[in-house]
């Protein structure tokens, strides 16, 4: 299994599509920070679903929180989002970029905007 350091992020990388509006500052950094902190820990080549990580932070049902979260990282830095999609496994809409990083880890995409879960999923 590849590790992290296999595959270094691009400079240029942001890490989730760039917001169209500046970033606002997240309302609760804590949960920002803890939704983060499970994104590092997927392993490169696999991919976490929002919900995934909403169950791992204690937050069952709060799947679109994780995306919000997701959604304004760069705040916070360069995270590695390309590992995240939906429950079906279908890659963020309008972040081209995220197949190609995905591919560069040795991820097949079972069409042009999903990835197979039951082959790429994380097994926390």
């Amino acid at each position: 299994m590849p590790n992290h350091s296999d595959f270094p992020l691009p400079s240029d990388f942001h890490a989730f599509p760039a917001p169209s509006r500046k970033s606002a500052r997240p309302k609760n950094e804590r949960l920002a920070f803890e939704v983060l902190a499970v994104v590092e820990e997927i392993p490169a080549g696999r991919v976490a679903t929002y919900g995934q990580i909403a169950r791992l932070i204690g937050r069952e049902k709060n799947a679109r929180l994780v995306g919000s979260v997701l959604a304004n990282a760069a705040y916070y830095g360069r995270y590695p989002c390309h590992w995240v999609v939906n429950a079906t496994g279908r890659l963020a809409p309008g972040w081209a970029e995220q197949a190609d990083l995905l591919r560069a880890e040795g991820v097949e995409l079972k069409d042009e905007t999903h990835v197979s879960l039951k082959q790429y999923l994380w097994d926390n």
